[in-house]
């Protein structure tokens, strides 16, 4: 019978080494590879085409949540982290992921199913990120709202002119990224990022971050500067 082939990615090599432990005591699973970021588990992932990838959501350089929607494409894959925060278990699942283990709340065989399981479509939580999860969708569903956001940022995509391209940046701007880390989830060079952040200040008209955040959120109305 063929083995199920794992990629882990975490931060932490003490981590990879425990799940590796974990896993390879099963005799249908084997670790093919272990990324130490995302930008290498994608890397590995077109490589190896694993199974299923383990991955953690904060490691260095491109975290696991911005190398999730690229890897989804290539592979099932199942969250194993110390995060729990709601609103990430949230995005994870919405970006893709298969399951949701919080390190310390899973046996040694609940992971075991969980990564059997991935390649089936069956997810698998731990308790933290079930209730995290339920919270979320009980205390975030606000349809009208949700409408009323995504329409203001329509608005302002066509008020200022700026390509998919610039949205996605813009985006990622406001969501505090530096232009390093921008430059990894977009798979662009720093010098394109301050390319598109020049031409998207230009349409804004905003000689800042802050107060190119404050216009593209809708805080500040386009037409009005700080500068008369």
């Amino acid at each position: 019978m063929a083995r199920l082939s794992v990629l882990i990615a975490d931060g932490n090599p003490v981590i990879r080494a425990g799940l590796a432990a974990i896993l390879g005591a099963a005799a249908d699973i084997e670790v093919t590879a272990q990324a130490a970021d995302g930008r290498e588990a994608l890397s590995l992932t077109r490589r190896h085409a694993p199974d299923v990838v383990l991955l953690d959501v904060r490691m260095p350089g491109v975290d696991g949540i911005s190398a999730l929607p690229h890897l989804v494409m290539l592979a099932p894959v199942l969250m194993v982290t110390y995060s729990r925060e709601a609103e990430i278990v949230r995005e994870a699942l919405l970006l893709g992921a298969g399951g949701y283990l919080v390190h310390g709340e899973f046996t040694a065989d609940e992971l075991l199913r969980a990564v059997h399981d991935a390649p089936l479509g069956r997810p698998h939580f731990t308790p933290t990120a079930a209730s995290a999860l339920l919270t979320e969708l009980r205390t975030s569903s606000h349809p009208q709202r949700d409408v009323a956001q995504s329409s203001e940022r329509m608005h302002n995509s066509v008020v200022f002119g700026l390509s998919s391209r610039e949205v996605e940046i813009m985006d990622l701007i406001a969501s505090g990224m530096s232009n390093q880390q921008i430059a990894a989830t977009c798979f662009i060079s720093e010098k394109t990022v301050k390319n598109h952040i020049n031409r998207i200040f230009a349409k804004l008209r905003s000689a800042t971050r802050s107060e190119a955040i404050a216009r593209w959120l809708g805080t500040a109305r386009p037409g009005v500067t700080g500068h008369g």
